[in-house]
């Protein structure tokens, strides 16, 4: 599926709005130098689930198939051990592991005192797949607000901006709105390309998106329509 082409450019231009995302966290970190402590190897913000779009998790697992077979196996483990947990949880939570099946209140609000580490976390703290890591990792630790003021999210590490509110920081904000929106009008064109719609509403949660069999969905796609 890599090789389809529409496939590709969807992704290529993806990885371009990522990069951009990561731009905006580099410019935050010098402009608040010593207030911002996100770096390699900190692994604060990496416990819990995160839920990504189906997007994401074409993406995840493309950076997945890079490692080693070895590693592999032991991601994998990690993750079919969340998986097990989640449908000891929710009877009948099956292949895709799509999470936009299930009540919003089982998903949108995971428990805050999760602190399972992410299965992609490595012995040293880093991410396995980081240049391949969802749009949630890369703007994780800073608050969201727009250029307009609109906040997309209020949340930031409490290891940065120690006696400083960063919501009320100019210089933390950004285009968030286009960035969204243009995050979503690609996950409408991978879909289309992958199941024939173009589902602007596809969630899994990480560790789910490594199991995921995406070409068992583009075989059939009323795994993900007909549900």
């Amino acid at each position: 599926m890599i090789d389809n082409p529409e496939i590709k450019n969807i992704l290529r231009h993806y990885q371009t709005l990522l990069t951009s995302v990561d731009q905006w966290f580099s410019r935050c970190k010098e402009s608040f130098e010593g207030q911002i402590h996100c770096a390699a190897g900190c692994a604060a913000c990496c416990r819990g689930l995160f839920d990504i779009t189906l997007l994401d998790a074409f993406l995840l697992q493309s950076g997945f198939n890079r490692l080693s077979p070895e590693r592999q196996k032991t991601v994998r483990a990690k993750a079919e051990k969340r998986l097990r947990q989640l449908q000891s949880d929710w009877s009948g939570f099956q292949h895709p592991y799509l999470l936009n099946h299930l009540p919003d209140e089982l998903w949108t609000e995971m428990p805050e005192d999760d602190r399972v580490p992410c299965p992609l976390l490595g012995e040293d703290g880093a991410c396995l797949v980081y240049e391949h890591r969802p749009m949630i990792c890369r703007t994780h630790g800073l608050p969201n607000i727009d250029d307009s003021g609109e906040s997309f999210s209020d949340l930031y590490c409490t290891l940065n901006f120690d006696g400083i509110d960063p919501l009320s920081l100019d210089k933390l904000r950004w285009s968030f709105r286009r960035v969204y929106a243009q995050e979503f009008d690609l996950l409408a064109l991978f879909n289309q390309q992958l199941l024939g719609s173009p589902l602007r509403e596809a969630d899994t949660f990480i560790p789910l998106a490594l199991l995921i069999d995406f070409p068992a969905l583009a075989a059939d796609p009323s795994l993900v329509l007909s549900r």
